[in-house]
């Protein structure tokens, strides 16, 4: 035996053995579903029941074909789809093109199709391009579920009014007359009963109404109008389920190659879609539900793909109607209370049970009822809030385009035919600018709007050469596109005119957008976050052209225009917000409050709309910060950015030199003090940390006072940092002597490297004196004995960007670098 093979005994030995200081292995883990997502099943189910029947009656497959989908999509489904909490099954929006296929090609050959549209799903998630199909236009999506509804309620009705459906829209609209000459009475009162308890049980008044409300609404209506139908002995055509032993399944697909094609990327093309646009919905439902968004992951669109396709596949096998994911089951399953996927899961085996054990209760429901609950789901697609969207978005041309062609020519024709009026619409607006030009006052207004593109250089360049010679203007840009001719265009306008005299103000375009050479040393390309940088885009002052009046302006020119009255594009829509069209009051001083001003304006534009909602929240809960952070006042200290910390993470205290006086010697300045008993004692903050950093105007200050001379105050506030001065080589009151070999030897240091002068030398002693000073406070003693508080030290070298933390070692106190990989998760 090779020395290399452990031996048999040492292997069985060593299986075993875990690692030390580790719980005990557990068992193997044992299925548990939550109470929740039992109730939560139950009533999916009940509304799933009714819902798989009336379509798969609207379809004219088996009816049982509506509950081999439910259950299969609810178990495969439910258990590969990428979207925990969406219940698939058969979709009232498959109902048209199932229908057409049943009608062209045969039950057994639609089966066929469905399992090849599952394996195309299966094709389209592994390439993962779930995320191309949600590019659609929503007006061509809402068009399309329109169509589809209006296709089913016009088919419905005819069965409601107790007659046979025919094969298209308008087929339907002129049999209409006929089956309204020759309705049946009974039909027409079973259904009728059906849609009034449909609508009228969610709305059932007072406390007895809440908790019956709980019932689902389909169930409650079918349930009703069954149980009337066969108290008054009706004689009406019910459901019909023939034995499982004699179920169609699918065959190879018979027919031509191009249909059998079409037929696949249509019934393809509405399940993904509709299932995706189902799973960003219910991701939606979730983040609305408290407590639920940290235990439901958000939606895998790729794997909710491959989850729709393994179902279709195992359906069409089985003899099912096409699966997608349905908006009314997976509302009710997040309305219930679902937490998991198990919801979905059981929901598909309740359905199997129901299948195998309810034949002669479902039996029992009559078909005029089936056929007015799809009626009404049917309209509900017809949604009056998508059409006021899509108006509200003037898409309103694409939605009736979508839903003509889906009802009159088909959803896979209707949709073709939305894309491309979509695509006519989009370009219309891209070509389509309004130029306009007014006189106010003296001032040339030029107005744009919409896109500039090439198309539109002729007119602007007519509407801008109508403003005369060494007049003011101002252009005004509505849109978000400008293309090279037209940018050049107007640069070239824009220099003509001032080289004549004129001024030019050109606003409502992005920050960071000019009109100007790309050599101009005030080029500016200001972004949200940059002010910190020390650059607030000054300009000089301009003297307006000789001749030219320009009463109270001088403030605009000076913010927007350079030396040869080149525009800023985005400064001007800065400054509006602040200035409006004159000079702001009290903000023309150089470098003051105009930087301010505009500060201010560029947080409020770009900044306070993405930071509203966490403010907002913190407004409401109030801060609970885990760390007081005591640092310098020094302006390149940027707390927020050298911890990576955001509102609500510290609470900071900053003065000259990070002093932290001892309790009763403040002199009158409690501010420290009372800061630290507020955060220690009020909001309970885990952690101090002492910040000192390089090139402290204080430490320079300590250094280099002279005994004596006037107490001003700074001077006064100075006198907290001497007990550290004293403690440095050179220092007032050291022992030491002055020398730069005894920096490292006297009390912290540098890890790696001795401290580059005395200057940095007293900073990391400071930052240790003052941790001194702060475990005197009574507040801070009380919460480091019960072991409630840390006391930390830190150094900041600004011209490395460096931070030190302050650790002890053999040697005493060092203040070691930390890197990007000095924490680990």
């Amino acid at each position: 035996m090779s020395a290399c093979v452990p031996a048999h005994a040492d292997s069985a030995r060593t299986e075993h053995v875990h690692p030390p200081h580790s719980p005990p292995p557990r068992g193997p883990r044992r299925f548990r579903v939550a109470g929740a997502d039992v109730s939560a099943s139950i009533a999916v189910f009940l509304i799933a029941l009714p819902l798989s029947l009336g379509i798969a009656l609207a379809t004219g497959a088996p009816l049982q074909a509506g509950l081999v989908a439910a259950a299969v999509g609810g178990i495969v489904a439910g258990r590969i789809g990428g979207c925990p909490l969406q219940v698939s099954g058969p979709a009232a929006g498959l109902t048209v093109v199932t229908a057409d296929l049943i009608q062209q090609y045969g039950w057994r050959t639609t089966c066929a199709i469905t399992v090849l549209a599952g394996l195309a799903q299966l094709g389209l998630g592994c390439l993962r391009v779930a995320r191309s199909a949600l590019a659609v236009s929503p007006a061509i999506v809402h068009g399309m579920l329109a169509g589809i509804g209006v296709t089913i309620a016009v088919a419905q009705l005819h069965i409601v009014l107790g007659g046979t459906p025919q094969s298209s829209v308008p087929d339907n609209l002129v049999a209409l007359p006929a089956q309204l000459a020759n309705l049946r009475p009974a039909d027409l009162a079973v259904s009728a009963l059906t849609l009034s308890l449909l609508s009228l049980w969610p709305r059932l008044p007072g406390r007895a109404g809440q908790l019956l409300g709980k019932l689902p609404a389909a169930l409650i209506a079918v349930a009703g109008a069954t149980a009337v139908a066969a108290v008054a002995g009706l004689r009406l055509p019910k459901v019909d389920l023939p034995s499982w032993s004699s179920h169609a399944l699918a065959t190879l697909p018979e027919g031509p190659v191009l249909g059998l094609v079409a037929a696949v990327l249509t019934t393809t093309l509405v399940c993904s879609v509709q299932s995706l646009l189902g799973a960003v919905a219910v991701d939606k439902l979730v983040a609305a539900r408290p407590g639920l968004t940290g235990r439901v992951k958000r939606s895998d669109l790729d794997r909710e793909l491959l989850g729709q396709g393994a179902a279709n596949i195992v359906s069409g096998s089985l003899g099912g109607l096409p699966n997608a994911g349905v908006a009314v089951r997976s509302t009710a399953n997040v309305a219930a209370g679902a937490v998991s996927r198990n919801s979905t899961m059981l929901h598909g085996g309740l359905v199997v049970i129901a299948a195998l054990l309810l034949v002669p209760a479902l039996e029992l429901i009559p078909l005029a009822s089936l056929a007015a609950l799809v009626m009404a789901v049917g309209l509900k697609m017809i949604s009056l809030n998508h059409i006021r969207t899509v108006t509200r978005h003037r898409e309103v041309l694409v939605y009736a385009v979508t839903t003509a062609g889906v009802v009159f020519l088909g959803v896979l024709e209707g949709v073709a035919l939305g894309i491309a009026v979509a695509v006519g619409v989009a370009l219309h607006r891209l070509t389509r600018t309004r130029i306009t030009h007014d006189e106010t006052e003296g001032v040339h207004h030029v107005h744009v709007r919409g896109q500039l593109t090439f198309l539109a250089v002729p007119r602007l360049s007519r509407v801008l050469h109508q403003v005369p010679h060494g007049a003011d203007a101002v252009v005004e840009l509505d849109g978000s596109f400008m293309d090279h001719a037209a940018f050049e265009t107007l640069q070239d306008w824009q220099k003509t005119h001032t080289a004549h005299g004129g001024a030019v103000d050109v606003t409502g375009r992005r920050p960071g957008t000019r009109i100007s050479e790309p050599a101009d040393t005030d080029n500016c390309r200001c972004r949200p976050w940059t002010p910190w940088r020390n650059h607030q885009c000054e300009r000089p002052p301009t003297a307006p052209p000789t001749g030219a009046a320009r009463p109270d302006s001088a403030g605009d020119t000076d913010a927007a225009t350079g030396a040869s009255g080149r525009t800023d594009l985005a400064g001007r829509a800065a400054q509006a917000d602040v200035a409006g069209p004159g000079r702001t009051e009290g903000t023309d001083g150089p470098g003051g409050g105009r930087e301010l001003a505009r500060g201010i304006s560029a947080f409020q534009r770009n900044t306070a709309p993405l930071m509203r909602g966490e403010l907002a929240r913190l407004a409401r809960e109030g801060q609970q910060p885990s760390q007081l952070f005591l640092t310098c006042a020094d302006s390149r200290v940027v707390t927020s950015m050298i911890t990576s910390s955001g509102p609500g993470d510290l609470f900071v205290v900053r003065n000259v030199g990070n002093l932290v006086p001892l309790p009763g010697e403040e002199g009158g300045d409690d501010s420290v003090a009372a800061a630290i008993e507020y955060a220690v004692e009020v909001l309970k903050v885990r952690s101090i940390t002492v910040c000192g950093h390089s090139g402290c105007g204080a430490m320079q200050a300590l250094l280099s006072a002279e005994p004596g001379g006037a107490q001003t105050p700074l001077r006064r506030w100075l006198r907290h940092g001497l007990p550290s001065l004293s403690r440095v080589p050179g220092g007032a009151g050291a022992d030491g002597a002055d020398g730069a070999d005894g920096y490292t030897d006297a009390g912290p240091r540098l890890a790696g490297r001795p401290a580059a002068d005395t200057a940095e030398q007293l900073s990391l002693v400071n930052v240790v004196q003052q941790l001194e000073h702060l475990r005197a406070h009574e507040s801070v003693s009380r919460a480091l004995r019960a072991g409630d508080l840390e006391l930390h030290g830190m150094y900041f070298h600004v011209g490395e960007a460096q931070a030190y933390l302050l650790a002890e070692d053999d040697g005493g106190a060092v203040f070691r670098r930390v890197l990007e990989t000095d924490v680990t998760v």
